[in-house]
């Protein structure tokens, strides 16, 4: 027998040969991190040297049409309320009384306002003092509006 052939010689051959074919693979590449770039200091012109840029146009939004117009509407609706309304800002005061033990707003507005009727007589007492019902109480001050 020849060394070639001999079991005991061929393993350890076979052995050495895959291990050499093992290293002649290349390895992956290795990736580096790359750092970034620092900012840069950069001259502006200032003062005169400064081109002019035009303004873009303004354009409002759908949304912004629909916000603009509820606020004017808002605004005029108030505007419209605050001049149109016959409120106490309207009344005259003509002189005031003090509410005696028992009496009624009823019988005042008779007694103050004999050229109204009762009702409206009642409704001018309760605007000139902010009353909301018809409850007064003794030693309450009633301011009187002037009539006609």
């Amino acid at each position: 027998m020849d060394a070639t052939t001999s079991p005991r010689l061929t393993a350890p051959m076979e052995d050495q040969m895959s291990a050499a074919v093992a290293w002649d693979v290349a390895p992956a590449p290795v990736r580096v991190p790359v750092r970034p770039a620092r900012p840069q200091l950069v001259s502006l012109p200032t003062g005169t040297a400064v081109p002019e840029v035009p303004a873009a146009p303004l354009r409002i939004t759908r949304a912004g049409r629909l916000a603009l117009t509820l606020t004017v509407v808002v605004a005029a609706v108030a505007l419209a309320v605050a001049l149109f309304s016959g409120g106490a800002s309207a009344t005259v005061i003509d002189h005031s009384t003090t509410v005696g033990t028992g009496q009624t707003l009823s019988e005042i507005a008779t007694q103050q306002l004999p050229q109204l009727p009762m009702a409206e007589a009642v409704a001018q007492l309760q605007i000139a003092n902010d009353l909301t019902g018809s409850d007064i109480h003794a030693g309450q001050t009633l301011l009187i509006p002037r009539v006609g």
